[in-house]
């Protein structure tokens, strides 16, 4: 992949992480079971990590990384996750579910480029912690164990 295109796909992989990162904090709010808060906290912990290691990358290539602000479609994301928390947790997860599906997609189809060997370790690694996070967040709805409390 030319160096133009994979900045643009990493750039990308930024913005998708810093979007990220908004929703969990707007999710986070509308959490009141203290076990599932703190993992989305952990998860929203996860997005900064990830837009910072790929801001990494991109200095190494001599690239200028994306500011780490939302463009049009984050705050979208955003207000659509506000949306969806205000009517309770469920709605709150539904939503993070929904925003995490997309991650995950992001993430596998820059997987599934043509990337340079430590660039697809840093992807790929990036990638098993989104799915980490769809699993958890589909699991969570599955159990409803804020209805056991």
């Amino acid at each position: 992949m030319a160096q133009s295109k994979l900045a643009h796909e990493l750039n990308s992989l930024i913005k998708l992480d810093v979007d990220a990162m908004h929703a969990y904090l707007q999710a986070i709010q509308h959490i009141d079971y203290t076990p599932i808060r703190e993992k989305l906290g952990q998860f929203l912990e996860d997005h900064e990590r990830h837009a910072v290691k790929v801001a990494e990358l991109l200095k190494e290539m001599g690239e200028e990384s994306t500011e780490f602000s939302r463009d049009f479609k984050g705050f979208f994301i955003e207000g659509f996750t506000s949306l969806m928390s205000v009517t309770g947790m469920r709605m709150a997860l539904e939503a993070m579910k929904m925003n995490e599906k997309l991650t995950n997609r992001k993430y596998k189809e820059a997987l599934d480029g043509d990337l340079p060997p430590n660039v697809r370790m840093v992807v790929g690694d990036h990638y098993a912690d989104e799915r980490r996070h769809l699993d958890y967040i589909e699991q969570v709805l599955a159990d409803h164990p804020w209805e056991r409390q």
